[in-house]
């Protein structure tokens, strides 16, 4: 998905907020935005929005040398998520259609979200939750089943810290055996990684692996050839968020996206509305 010129405005956003995450120092608040300023010029617009991102957050490491400034906010994350998830397994139970809510849940959970207009709050992820439950899937869930039957490997590609214990919910449906879970290979934002899935327990039940990559996204240009072949070879891959959605819509293989429609230029791209719980997929559907 290529940047669009509405994706200018909310990039500076996240580099100030993003900044001040890094350091509470206005002067390296006013450098990154000056830095930003000047690789809009250049900036190649054919590529995702997520890849600009990319360069904000290792900009900001090398000026500040924080690895990771997320790490406090993505801990408590994780946690308001694990006490939710043994009411979420109830809620799932009493369902006659377990994987289908198990997928509007893991949507739901795309709204714990530090890079675009989410909601990490007790308030906003219960809410979310009520919407994933009362409120339809806008999507082709019957392939989505179908293609999720036929497969006897499934890649799942991680969003978000606290999101990858709601990602649990439905990687339980389907089936952990068959199911590898990648994070991010860096941390950027909340975006998950090796500790955020062993903090959800996923370790315990599937086979994790890590991008490679820093990318607040999934750009397989930059990804390790590890996953890259797991990403070719699996039957069937389900990306989480928008990041992933604006980074492997054009893929070169089919992938499913899950994820809560929070941008207006990602909703348009789908052809959904804001606030929406999105299941699309990318290349010719398949009966």
């Amino acid at each position: 998905m290529k940047t669009s010129l509405d994706c200018i405005p909310c990039l500076f956003r996240q580099a100030l907020d993003s900044a001040r995450m890094f350091s509470a120092d206005p002067t390296l608040h006013e450098r990154i935005l000056r830095d930003v300023m000047g690789w809009c010029k250049d900036m190649d617009m054919s590529k995702p929005a997520p890849v600009m991102g990319q360069r904000i957050h290792r900009r900001l490491r090398e000026i500040t040398g924080v690895e990771d400034p997320y790490r406090s906010a993505k801990a408590r994350q994780n946690r308001l998520a694990m006490r939710m998830l043994p009411g979420l397994r109830d809620i799932i139970r009493s369902e006659r259609n377990r994987l289908s809510l198990a997928v509007r849940l893991a949507i739901a959970g795309n709204i714990i979200d530090m890079g675009a207009a989410g909601d990490t709050t007790l308030s906003g992820v219960r809410k979310a939750v009520r919407q994933a439950v009362k409120e339809p899937l806008i999507g082709n869930f019957p392939a989505f089943n179908r293609a999720v039957k036929r497969s006897a490997s499934i890649l799942y590609i991680s969003d978000n810290a606290g999101e990858i214990v709601f990602d649990r919910l439905l990687i339980e449906e389907l089936g952990p055996q068959r199911v590898t879970l990648a994070v991010r290979g860096f941390p950027v934002l909340n975006d998950a990684v090796m500790a955020d899935a062993r903090a959800a327990g996923l370790h315990k039940i599937v086979k994790v692996i890590n991008n490679g990559s820093d990318a607040p996204g999934t750009v397989l240009e930059e990804t390790s050839p590890g996953f890259n072949a797991v990403f070719k070879n699996a039957d069937m891959v389900i990306a989480k968020g928008q990041g992933n959605f604006e980074t492997l819509s054009e893929s070169p293989r089919p992938v499913y996206f899950l994820f809560k429609a929070k941008c207006p230029l990602i909703a348009a791209r789908a052809g959904v509305k804001i606030g929406a719980q999105v299941l699309a997929r990318s290349g010719p559907i398949k009966t």
